[in-house]
């Protein structure tokens, strides 16, 4: 059995693992704002000219939906783990 040192020692290491998990996770909505824009930023960047030279006028309402798109294909395709998943349905 552990001695009750350790489980001491062991309580508080998790509980300071908890604490720093929490308060990284915490940011004001200002922050979170700022990082949306960014993000925003880097998708216009990226596939705003695809989207002009798909033929969408730039900064319209089809254009945007475009950019969105086409970033959620990619973020489909870079995240995607299991390419060749089939479930089996009969079960």
């Amino acid at each position: 059995m552990k001695q009750p040192e350790q489980e001491d020692f062991m309580r508080t290491v998790i509980s300071l693992f908890l604490g720093i998990a929490v308060l990284a996770g915490c940011a004001s909505p200002a922050q979170q704002s700022a990082a949306i824009q960014r993000e925003m930023d880097r998708m216009i960047v990226v596939y705003g000219p695809a989207c002009e030279k798909l033929g969408f006028t730039v900064n319209t309402d089809p254009w945007r939906n475009c950019v969105l798109n086409l970033s959620n294909k990619d973020d489909f395709e870079q995240y995607n783990i299991y390419p060749n998943y089939r479930p089996n349905w009969r079960y």
